[in-house]
């Protein structure tokens, strides 16, 4: 029952296989990337009780032994410190150039465990076994791989692309309602940013895939991997197009910035209410009809998802502290912040022409209303 999409990057091509039972199967799935049978698998403290016994039985079905590390879970441990102790891990266990290192876990272990990968002896091959949705339809696929700074998210980094990634869509009924639909907010964008036949379609079935129609389920990843692919084949590293899967990231990252990057707001969360305000700011400057952001919102509140800033609990700074933390993105780009903006669902386009004062207008609003 599983799908495949197939990343085509030349001598850097990979699969992505989204279905259930993916965990089971991983062993045969793995084995041909493999010069000697045994890999290093790195998850964290939630994902490692739920899922790692899962995958090494899947991996011993193919005669794979596995050493694994588990780290802390959460956003704190995409940083220097447990990034060091993973590269430092993995030399103690004899990692080599040919071996293959298995991120199980959310985007914060693919984030990291990739770049751990890119540096490890200047660079072994990994595979993705991403566990939350938010992984399976984005961070998970292209490459992008990285550790936050204090100075904000994801600013020390490399392009690694995994040898493989494995979509498990059984593991996603392991999920929090409240995690699911952050994840989901990023299967909204790939309909927000390029395709509003499946923007239609989520607004048919977002509901029953969030309810664990498996059916709905793999449509969804695998539309949204497809989407994912297809711009990063065109631009493997964001001098152009790739930017589009940053919607509603400018004003997300402030968001998560001004939270602290906690439980307060999850990223998937800042990215819904990031859209909400980037399909308004499109409709105020005149480039879209005003029913598009109504429509977006409509549909975000359906899957009863954070959409205002109002749904932010507890303080948050003003306008212009809001956009002070904007312009530390890492989209700005001879100091002008770069937004993403659309012309209607489905037709998105990148543009530093944005006036600051509309910006600060909106958020302004934003905020009053809370």
């Amino acid at each position: 029952m599983s799908e495949t999409v197939h990343v085509p990057l030349g001598e850097r091509a990979y699969d992505v296989h989204v279905g259930p039972g993916l965990l089971a199967r991983s062993g045969a799935l793995v084995a041909p990337l493999l010069a000697r049978k045994r890999v290093a698998i790195v998850t964290d403290e939630n994902v490692g009780p739920l899922h790692l016994k899962a995958l090494e039985e899947g991996l011993a079905a193919a005669g794979i032994s596995a050493v694994s590390l588990t780290l802390p879970a959460g956003e704190s441990t995409k940083g220097w410190p447990q990034f060091e102790r993973t590269v430092e891990w993995l030399l103690e266990q004899k990692v080599e150039r040919r071996d293959v290192v298995v991120a199980l876990g959310g985007g914060v272990i693919g984030d990291l465990v990739g770049f751990a990968a890119a540096v490890l002896r200047r660079g072994v091959r990994f595979v993705q076994v991403p566990t939350s949705l938010l992984a399976q339809v984005d961070s998970s696929v292209g490459g992008k791989t990285g550790i936050n700074a204090p100075q904000g998210k994801n600013l020390i980094g490399a392009f690694h692309q995994p040898s493989l990634v494995l979509a498990d869509t059984d593991v996603l009924s392991t999920l929090t309602e409240r995690d699911y639909l952050a994840g989901y907010g990023e299967v909204v964008k790939y309909g927000l940013l390029g395709d509003s036949d499946f923007f239609q379609w989520l607004e048919a079935h977002g509901s029953s895939a969030a309810g664990g129609d498996q059916a709905a389920r793999i449509h969804a990843v695998r539309r949204s991997v497809e989407m994912k692919a297809e711009i990063v084949v065109r631009d493997e590293t964001e001098q152009g197009d790739r930017a589009l899967l940053n919607l509603g990231h400018t004003f997300c990252h402030a968001l998560e910035a001004a939270t602290g990057y906690s439980d307060r707001l999850l990223h998937g969360e800042g990215v819904a209410i990031g859209f909400a305000l980037a399909f308004e700011l499109s409709s105020r400057m005149g480039l879209c009809a005003q029913e598009e952001p109504s429509r977006v919102r409509a549909h975000l509140r359906d899957m009863k998802m954070k959409v205002d800033l109002s749904d932010i609990p507890g303080e948050l700074p003003n306008a212009d502290g809001l956009l002070d933390l904007m312009a530390q993105d890492k989209k700005v780009v001879d100091g002008k912040l770069r937004f993403i903006l659309a012309r209607g669902i489905g037709q998105a386009f990148v543009t530093s022409d944005v006036d600051r004062d509309m910006v600060r207008g909106l958020l302004q609003e934003a905020l009053d209303a809370r």
